[in-house]
């Protein structure tokens, strides 16, 4: 009966703009630039000396969101087209709007940037695995099931200029302007949060709740907890927008509005949990683990 019910999904039409998109990469490098007023070099040191909790972000984010994503869809059992809509969102690598909540929820900012930019670039390789493994498990011979090219160029472009730039230029601008990073900290993340919610991401609740007690069971700090799960829980929603909208991967003869539905509605759910969750959180103090 859900399947049923989940069916007029796939006959809806979304159009999806090039010039939003633009928009919202340069908001989110705005956005980037508040996070990084808040990073100091010897943060990344840290990350980089306690390894385990990149490799615990790092599988919780390609290997336990997929696997959960396709129990609940085994429970589920919506039409294969919102199903491969879910899969390709949980396939997609963490969302650069992730940065902001995890400093907005007093978790390991340096550890949410590092895991970005990793699962950023193993996006290229680990995204189309994800779609098609899982997929091929649900519905091995649908013709949504096509096989995924992400361009190499285009996501270290993406690393580069959405967290690289920005994220240099606020670390430079809150060493050699302390005074005036704490006059405007607040207002630009009061900004930012306007902007987010005007911008959708993707959501996953299992993705949040996973990724947490993930960290916790392998006996994380709780500042890493916090920000695994939000990485885990906040996909990048755009880029599955736009492997949905390339006619070279689903043609537009193909019905896409199962899979367009699921991305963006996630996209925006994201923000009303994430920011939830993170609110939540930056009025509990981190427990010492």
């Amino acid at each position: 009966m859900i399947a049923d019910s989940l069916k007029v999904l796939d006959s809806i039409t979304l159009n999806f703009s090039q010039g939003g998109l633009l928009f919202m990469n340069i908001t989110l490098a705005f956005i980037m630039f508040g996070v990084a007023l808040q990073i100091k070099l010897d943060d990344f040191k840290k990350v980089i000396s306690n390894p385990k909790s990149v490799i615990v972000g790092f599988t919780s984010q390609f290997f336990l969101l997929p696997l959960l994503t396709f129990i609940f869809l085994m429970i589920l059992k919506p039409t294969p087209a919102v199903a491969l809509g879910m899969i390709l969102v949980a396939a997609c690598p963490g969302g650069n709007i992730s940065n902001f909540i995890s400093g907005f929820a007093k978790g390991n900012v340096a550890l949410s940037v590092t895991l970005t930019a990793i699962a950023t670039l193993a996006a290229i390789f680990m995204t189309p695995f994800n779609f098609a493994f899982w997929g091929k498990l649900y519905a091995k011979s649908h013709p949504l099931l096509r096989p995924i090219e992400i361009d190499p160029i285009q996501m270290f472009q993406t690393v580069f200029i959405l967290l690289g730039i920005p994220l240099i230029l606020g670390m430079i601008f809150a060493y050699k302007f302390p005074n005036t990073t704490k006059k405007i900290l607040k207002p630009i993340n009061i900004f930012s949060i306007h902007l987010i919610i005007a911008i959708v991401f993707i959501q996953n609740g299992l993705g949040l709740l996973g990724g947490y007690y993930y960290s916790k069971i392998l006996k994380l700090p709780e500042v890493d907890q916090r920000t695994i799960s939000i990485e885990t829980g906040i996909q990048n929603s755009g880029l599955g927008l736009v492997l949905i909208f390339n006619p070279k991967i689903f043609p537009p003869d193909l019905q896409l509005g199962g899979m367009a539905f699921i991305a963006a509605w996630w996209g925006i759910w994201h923000i009303l949990s994430g920011l939830g969750l993170a609110y939540y959180w930056s009025r509990r103090p981190v427990k010492n683990s």
